[in-house]
């Protein structure tokens, strides 16, 4: 079977989709059933790209002063993709995030979450339009949608009035190879660097936007008594997103106490160090579709401190310390009480190990391939 997967997400810098996207694509390119073409955006090949860095592209520039920019993009992007498929016809089309091009043929299609439903503000306001234009006209030509979690699946089935037998669950995974349980020792090369010591700061990760609700844990931080605080910094890894600038007020006090220190976007490997050195991940996110931070730090060993909201309990069950939201004193409470207990933090921290092992590219692309078997039959 000739697959044609839109990999164009991995253009811009690996936030979730684009792990995704590549691991996806890593796990399907191993099969021997499968012939896998990737579209990039403008043009296809068999080979993943390289991570892009951080930092306004020149597409970006454009779409600022150029209306109807995304649509001219789209309208480009098109005529790439049916020259390719022209030249070497696919047997299936699976668009893995919000921008479905047009495919005479079965399609598949992943839906991750319903962000641009719940949270329309934490999108521009020109691709915020073009997501609502292409997303429900996609919905309607798919043969199947993918969804990260039972959460989602739901979700989509009342938003778009579904047949459940239409969405299929596909959990993430993990990479075993970079997130697991690591010496200190061989932390130290990746950790020094950004004054960091094993086991002695509080993580989290994710793009800096409202969704992220990255306040919730500086405030439970900044509750913590002073010698925690001082012993535990809390270090925020992840790019600035869209409206990240209503962070900047409460970021600006807490990093000049020096409790808290900005990472930035880090490459894969500093990340995944950076995870295994923890000694708490704090999750306070509104909504999301999976979490995927919070299965690889589980797999690192490391507990997450998490809100119970949308699909996060599927992904840490037991494993997790759940906070409501908006509970800044409940979330450092829970905090005190895992860097006390030792004996706490460590069951945590195994049952977390256990949970992960769960959560596999493997799986996910199993019941990827026999949903695009399923597809193809009609």
């Amino acid at each position: 079977m000739r697959i044609a997967l839109n990999t164009r997400v991995l253009q811009a810098p690996r936030t979730g989709i684009g792990q995704y996207v590549a691991a996806l694509a890593t796990a399907l390119g191993g099969r021997s059933d499968l012939d896998l073409e990737l579209f990039h955006g403008w043009g296809w090949d068999q080979t993943l790209p390289q991570a892009a860095l951080p930092g306004y592209s020149r597409w970006t520039a454009a779409a600022k002063r150029i209306p109807g920019a995304y649509r001219i993009r789209r309208w480009l992007e098109q005529g790439r993709f049916d020259a390719g498929l022209n030249r070497q016809p696919a047997d299936l089309y699976h668009e893995p995030s919000l921008w479905p091009l047009e495919f005479d043929g079965p399609m598949v299609m992943t839906l991750h979450d319903l962000t641009h439903v719940h949270y329309p503000e934490t999108q521009p306001r020109d691709r915020l339009a073009e997501i609502e234009r292409l997303v429900g006209a996609g919905v309607e030509r798919a043969r199947c949608i993918l969804t990260d979690s039972a959460f989602v699946a739901d979700e989509v089935c009342r938003h778009f009035g579904l047949a459940p037998e239409r969405v299929v669950v596909a959990p993430l995974g993990h990479d075993s190879q970079r997130f697991h349980p690591r010496p200190e020792a061989s932390l130290r090369p990746e950790l020094l660097p950004l004054g960091l010591q094993a086991g002695r700061y509080l993580l989290c990760v994710g793009t800096m936007e409202p969704r992220k609700n990255l306040e919730l844990a500086l405030k439970a931080h900044g509750m913590l008594p002073a010698a925690l605080r001082e012993r535990y910094p809390l270090a925020i890894a992840g790019m600035p997103g869209w409206r990240s600038g209503q962070l900047d007020k409460a970021l600006a006090g807490a990093v000049a106490s020096g409790h808290v220190r900005l990472m930035g976007y880090l490459n894969d490997e500093v990340l995944a160090s950076l995870f295994a050195g923890a000694r708490l991940l704090l999750f306070p996110s509104l909504y999301e579709g999976f979490g995927l931070p919070v299965l690889e730090a589980m797999a690192c060993g490391v507990p997450v401190v998490l809100t119970r909201t949308s699909a996060l309990p599927e992904v840490a069950g037991e494993a997790g310390t759940y906070v409501e939201l908006g509970d800044a004193e409940g979330m450092s409470e829970a905090i005190s009480w895992l860097l006390e207990d030792h004996m706490q933090w460590q069951r945590l921290s195994a049952l977390g190990i256990r949970r992960a092992e769960n959560f596999t590219w493997q799986r996910c692309a199993d019941i990827t391939v026999a949903t695009y078997h399923q597809a193809v039959r009609g």
